[in-house]
């Protein structure tokens, strides 16, 4: 395995776990935010695979909006068809390609 030089301890991966899901708790209904910018907000920018492990493999990310999560191109989770239905019974749109609008439903808080 490579050692990459921010990899984190036990300790800071479930710090950084307990974020990524505060953090989607928080995503107004009808906006969308990236993993990107979740992991941003959470310390580590470069861990935005982690924050899409993160929101599969723990017990009761299933009960947060995590539907309101998408790649930096508005793209949904590949595999999950409903993600798109959820996000137009918020009144989400997307265009023509498949992809959510974000210059109009990208929800960004400030980092720090």
């Amino acid at each position: 395995m490579k050692d990459y030089p921010d990899r984190m301890t036990p300790e800071q991966a479930r710090k950084f776990g307990d974020d990524v899901l505060n953090i989607v708790s928080q995503i107004p209904r009808g906006r969308v935010t990236t993993y990107g910018h979740i992991a941003a907000l959470a310390g580590w920018p470069s861990h935005s695979r982690m924050v899409g492990r993160t929101l599969r493999y723990t017990p009761g990310a299933e009960n947060l909006p995590c539907h309101r999560v998408v790649n930096k191109e508005g793209r949904t989770a590949p595999g999950w068809s409903r993600q798109r239905t959820l996000l137009e019974e918020e009144g989400v749109t997307f265009k023509s390609n498949g992809h959510v609008d974000m210059l109009r439903y990208l929800w960004e808080p400030e980092l720090g």
